[in-house]
């Protein structure tokens, strides 16, 4: 095989299906995944302390707020931006995701500081 079919198959149709990896726990919180529920998902979390269950949080957090600033500036940066009224309501739906953040992560930490 080549790498190019390297996550491919066959199925029983002879058509090509593509095998998932499956994401790791630091992975899915370098790609800013902060909620605890999914995070318990992964067979480590129950190993670990509270303390480093925030810590990890913590890290996802900071990594989405970076990703939604990344998307805003992206949007705010793109050309004829004054010409394109999507692209405004595009920026307050990231705004909108912001606070969400922000609000979850007030959540997360009176949650956990239960915890210690």
């Amino acid at each position: 095989m080549d790498e190019s079919n390297e996550n491919q198959q066959k199925d029983g149709v002879g058509k090509p299906t593509i095998k998932v990896k499956s994401v790791s726990l630091a992975q899915a919180v370098d790609l800013g995944e902060y909620d605890p529920k999914y995070l318990s998902t992964f067979s480590e979390w129950s190993t670990l302390s509270a303390h480093v269950q925030l810590q990890y949080i913590r890290a996802a957090l900071d990594n989405r707020r970076k990703q939604l600033l990344s998307q805003w500036a992206e949007v705010n940066n793109m050309l004829d931006f004054r010409l394109k009224p999507q692209l405004h309501t595009t920026l307050k739906n990231i705004e909108k995701q912001l606070n969400e953040l922000e609000d979850d992560r007030e959540e997360i930490y009176a949650e956990y500081s239960k915890k210690f």
